[in-house]
């Protein structure tokens, strides 16, 4: 699996290590990420947590994903990204984007039609 996978939010989720680890189907990659995101994150995360094929796909998500507002609102309103919606960019994306500046970029580039692939 290669190439940008940009989720609703902006995130590229083809850098996302539980991608990257489900696309591998990669057990000592998820151990690894679930050490480093429970020290990052301050709670248990287990390696049967890190499987994810995007946010956008039909497969599995992360349980952080099922249940993001930003996702849910998407998937309501049946658009690719947040840079489709009308209502661009909406107090939660501007508060998510706070803490993930390059997922912003993503969807500024999407929405000005310079976004590479």
């Amino acid at each position: 699996m290669g190439g940008k996978m940009t989720g609703y939010c902006g995130l590229d989720c083809s850098e996302c290590g539980a991608f990257k680890a489900t696309a591998a189907n990669d057990d000592a990659m998820r151990r690894d990420i679930a050490k480093e995101w429970s020290k990052t994150f301050g709670h248990d995360v287990t390696p049967e947590s890190i499987n994810c094929t995007g946010c956008a796909s039909p497969g599995v998500r992360l349980n952080y994903c099922e249940i993001c507002d930003i996702r849910k609102c998407a998937v309501g309103r049946q658009i690719d990204t947040c840079a489709d919606c009308a209502e661009y960019a909406c107090g939660k994306l501007q508060e998510f984007h706070k803490m993930a500046p390059a997922a912003k970029q993503n969807l500024d580039n999407l929405r000005s039609g310079r976004a590479g692939s």
